[in-house]
C-alpha cells in the first residue's frame, strides 16, 4: 500500500480478511495483485487485465498503456508490474515508434523478429475471421513454420485478453473480463449462423449487450440503432446469403464501418480508431475485428453483388422521396461529380468543374432527392456525357416507383440537347433545366406573372421552342428577379406547373450542397478499391495523339496571329520587319505541317491502336458501390437527426456538426431487461445541452433497437449534466 493514501477495496476483498497475494500500487486507484503466477491489473477498483506470470507481451502492453496516464508515476508503475525504470522507458519509446504491436513483440535477447510488420497483420487478420493455426501457416507456409505461426497467434490473443475492458450488466456490482477464444471458438463466432436467441456457441451471446461505466465512442449507437430502420441490412441480406457470410459477421462489419464513417475517418481503413479497450462492448463481440477482416468482408459482399445492395436501399430512399412528395410528381436532381485519382496507375481524363481541367479520375453521376440527400450513384470511367446517362437513370427510377408515378428530374445545361429531352419526354418523365444560350433577350412588360419563393418575388412568362426535326416542342419558361436583372431560361415538359419548375432549379444548391458534404464528411472521395484492370483494348477512346496535334495547332494559330499583328503595326521602312517576315515564314510552315498531320490522326480509336495501348487502366467499381452504399446511409442518417436537432438550437445550420459531437461521445451503458440506457456526455454550450434533452425525447420515441439484439431491446438516449 502507498503511504499516506487511504487503498480502494479490491473487487471481491472485504475489510479484515485474510489474503493469499500481494498487492502493488503504482497510483491512489489502480494497483498490480499477485497471486501465485496469476497477475491481475485494477484501475478505479475495475478489473482492466489480467495474465500469466510467463505472458511477457501482455505484460508489457497493459505498462504501456498504463504509462500514458500522466497522472501515474512511472517508477511506481514499472515497480509494480516488476520491471525496471529503463526497461519501461524503452517500452514507451518502442510504442510511439511501432505501436502496441512493436512492444508486444519486443524481446529480450534484442534479436529481429523474422515475422516482419506486415506479415504479422496478415496472420492476426486470418485470426480475426476465424483462422486456426493450421490455416494460417498454409497461408504462409514458405515464409514461416507452424511453430512461429503458432508464437503469433498466442500473443495476439493475449493481447485480446489484455485490452478487454471489464463490462458490469445492470444491477449487479460484478465484473468481467472478455476473454480471447480458442480457435474453434473463433470460427464458430465468425462464422456460424446465430440461433433464434443468438447463441453462437462459445458461452457468450451474439450481438448481446454489455453494460459498462463507461463505453469509448458510445454515441456512434445512434447511428447504429437506426441503420436498421433505414433498411441497409434488409438491402444487404440478399447479397450476405449468396456471399456465405455469416449474419452476425456482416452485423460486425457493418456496425465497426459505420462507426468509423460516424467519427470522421471517411474510409475503412479508419476501423483501426476504433480499436479502444471498450471496442468489444462498442462492437458486441469478444475481440475487436482488424480493418482487414472488415474490408475482406465487403470484398466478398462485394463480389456477390454490390450493385443489387447499392440499388436495394436507393429503392428505400426512392420510396421514401415519393411519400414525402404526395401527389405530385417526385423530384430527383441528377448531376455528374468527378472524383480525381492521383496514384500511380494510368487511367482516363475527365473535365472538374472546380479544378477548370482536365484531370485523370472517375465520373459519377449521383441523384438527389428534393432535400439534396444522396440516393445512389453510377460510375462511368469513360466519363460518359450526362445526356448518355439521363435515361438511363429515368429507367431506373421508373422501375423502383412504378410504370404509373410522376417523376421529375432537375439537371444542368449539359442535359439540355434536344435528343436527350424529347427522349424523357417520351418516356413519360417530366423534367426542367436550363436552356443553353444564345437565346434572345426579352422585354421587361414581356413578364408578366408573378411567384412568391422563399420570400422573393419572381416575374416570369412562358413561351414554345421548337426542338426541330420533328422532335417536337417544349416550353420555355423565362424568369427574372424583381429587381429586373438579367432573365435566365428553363425547359420543362407538358404536365409541370411553371411555379414548381422554377422552385426545382433554385433548389438545385441543395445537390450541390449535398455533393460538398458528402466529400467532406463522408468520404465519397475516397478511392477505396486500389485494384485496376486492363481497360478493354476495344474500347473507343479520345486519341491522345490527336490532342496533342490540336494542342499544338491551337498554339501555332496564335503565334501566327500575333506576328501578322506585329507585322501590321511596323512601318514598310521599320528594320525588324525582316526578321518577323521570316519568323512568320516559319510559323505558317509549321502551321500547315500540323495541319496535314491532324487529316491522318483520327479523333477517336481504340485503345489497341493508341499510346495507352497496355499501360491504360481502370478501378473496379464494385466494392466502392458497396462501401458508398454504408456511406449513403449514414448521410440520410444524419440529414434525419439534424433536421430534429436543428429545430431546438440557438444556431440551426451547425446542426450537423452537432451530431459529430454527439456521435464520438463516450457514456455510460446500462442494461435491462426491456430498455439499454445510455447516458452520452458529449461536449457543448448550456444551450447545446439544452437541446441536447429535446433531442433526446424526439430519439427516445423512434424505439431503436441495435441490430442483433437477440432481446430487441429499445434504446433510451440521455446526456450527462
Amino acid at each position: 500500500m502507498m503511504a499516506g493514501t487511504t487503498s480502494p477495496m479490491l473487487p471481491g476483498l472485504q475489510q479484515g480478511a485474510s489474503v493469499d497475494h500481494e498487492v502493488r500500487w503504482f497510483a491512489p486507484y489502480g494497483c498490480v495483485v499477485y497471486r501465485g503466477e496469476e497477475r491481475e491489473v485494477y484501475m478505479g477498483g475495475m478489473l482492466v487485465g489480467r495474465f500469466h506470470q510467463a505472458d511477457q507481451a501482455t505484460r508489457k502492453v497493459l505498462t504501456v498503456m498504463l504509462a500514458a496516464d500522466k497522472r501515474i508515476r512511472r517508477e511506481a508503475l514499472a515497480a509494480a508490474f516488476d520491471i525496471s525504470d529503463s526497461t519501461l522507458r524503452y517500452l514507451v519509446r518502442t510504442q510511439k515508434a511501432g505501436g502496441l504491436t512493436a512492444v508486444a513483440n519486443r524481446r529480450h535477447g534484442g534479436g529481429e523478429s523474422k515475422v516482419s510488420p506486415a506479415l504479422r497483420r496478415k496472420l492476426e487478420a486470418l485470426f480475426v475471421a476465424g483462422a486456426s493455426v493450421s490455416e494460417a501457416h498454409a497461408k504462409v507456409a514458405r515464409r514461416l513454420g507452424r511453430a512461429t505461426v503458432g508464437v503469433v497467434r498466442k500473443e495476439w490473443a493475449a493481447r485480446q485478453a489484455a485490452v478487454a475492458t471489464p463490462t458490469a450488466t445492470a444491477g449487479t456490482s460484478t465484473t468481467a473480463t472478455v476473454s480471447a477464444v480458442t480457435d474453434e471458438e473463433q470460427q464458430r463466432t465468425a462464422d456460424a449462423e446465430p440461433s433464434p436467441h443468438g447463441d453462437t456457441g462459445t458461452g457468450e451471446t451474439s450481438g448481446d449487450v454489455l453494460g459498462s461505466a463507461h463505453v469509448q465512442h458510445a454515441g456512434t449507437w445512434l447511428c447504429l440503432g437506426l441503420l436498421e430502420a433505414h433498411g441497409l441490412h434488409r438491402a444487404l441480406a440478399q447479397t450476405r446469403r449468396e456471399a456465405g457470410v455469416s449474419a452476425e459477421r456482416l452485423r460486425v462489419a457493418t456496425e465497426a464501418l459505420a462507426a468509423a464513417l460516424c467519427l470522421g475517418e471517411g474510409c475503412a481503413e479508419g476501423v483501426r480508431r476504433l480499436a479502444t479497450p471498450t471496442a468489444p462492448l462498442l462492437l458486441r463481440r469478444p475481440s475487436m475485428p482488424s480493418e482487414e477482416w472488415v474490408r475482406d468482408t465487403f470484398r466478398a459482399l462485394a463480389k456477390a453483388g454490390a450493385v443489387r445492395a447499392h440499388l436495394g436501399l436507393a429503392g428505400r430512399y426512392l420510396a421514401s422521396a415519393k411519400a414525402r412528395g404526395g401527389d405530385e410528381a417526385t423530384l430527383f436532381y441528377v448531376d455528374n461529380h468527378l472524383r480525381p485519382y492521383t496514384g500511380q496507375h494510368v487511367i482516363r481524363k475527365g473535365w472538374r468543374m472546380q479544378d477548370k481541367a482536365v484531370v485523370p479520375g472517375t465520373t459519377d453521376y449521383w441523384v438527389h432527392d428534393a432535400d439534396g440527400r444522396p440516393v445512389f450513384r453510377v460510375d462511368v470511367p469513360a466519363h460518359d456525357s450526362l445526356c448518355e446517362w439521363l435515361q438511363p437513370i429515368a429507367k431506373t427510377i421508373r422501375l423502383a416507383l412504378g410504370r404509373d408515378e410522376r417523376i421529375l428530374l432537375a439537371f444542368d445545361r449539359a442535359g439540355a440537347f434536344p435528343d436527350a429531352l424529347s427522349q424523357l419526354r417520351d418516356l413519360g418523365i417530366e423534367f426542367v433545366t436550363y436552356e443553353r444560350r444564345p437565346y434572345p433577350a426579352l422585354p421587361a412588360s414581356a413578364f408578366t406573372q408573378t411567384a412568391e419563393l422563399d420570400g422573393e418575388t419572381l416575374r416570369y412568362t412562358e413561351a414554345r421552342i421548337n426542338l426541330g426535326k420533328g422532335r417536337g416542342r417544349l416550353r420555355r419558361i423565362s424568369v427574372v428577379d424583381d429587381d429586373g436583372g438579367e432573365h435566365i431560361n428553363l425547359l420543362c415538359g407538358e404536365p409541370t406547373d411553371a411555379v414548381r419548375a422554377i422552385a426545382a432549379m433554385r433548389g438545385r444548391w441543395r445537390q450541390e450542397n449535398g455533393f460538398k458534404h458528402g466529400v467532406e464528411r463522408w468520404g465519397f472521395n475516397q478511392l477505396d478499391a486500389r485494384k485496376v484492370e486492363a481497360y478493354d483494348p476495344e474500347a473507343v477512346i479520345p486519341n491522345p495523339a490527336r490532342r496533342r496535334l490540336e494542342r499544338a495547332f491551337r498554339v501555332a494559330c496564335i503565334a501566327e496571329g500575333d506576328l501578322r499583328r506585329k507585322l501590321a503595326d511596323l512601318g514598310v521602312d521599320d528594320p525588324r520587319r525582316a526578321k518577323l517576315d521570316a519568323a512568320l515564314i516559319e510559323t505558317v510552315e509549321h502551321r500547315r505541317l500540323l495541319d496535314q498531320q491532324r487529316a491522318s490522326v483520327p479523333r477517336h480509336a481504340p485503345v489497341k491502336e493508341t499510346e495507352l495501348a497496355g499501360s491504360l487502366r481502370r478501378h473496379l467499381g464494385t466494392y466502392k458501390a458497396l462501401i458508398d452504399t454504408v456511406r449513403i446511409a449514414c448521410a440520410n442518417i444524419e440529414a434525419d437527426l439534424a433536421a430534429v436537432l436543428a429545430e431546438h438550437l440557438p444556431r440551426p445550420a451547425e446542426a450537423k456538426k452537432t451530431l459529430a459531437v454527439l456521435f464520438a461521445a463516450p457514456g455510460r451503458v446500462r442494461v435491462g431487461t426491456r430498455t439499454i440506457a445510455i447516458t452520452l456526455a458529449p461536449a457543448g454550450s448550456p444551450a447545446e445541452h439544452e437541446a441536447y434533452g429535446h433531442f433526446w425525447k424526439a430519439v427516445n420515441r423512434l424505439n431503436l433497437a441495435l441490430p442483433g439484439d437477440p432481446r430487441r431491446r429499445r434504446l433510451r438516449f440521455h446526456s450527462s449534466t
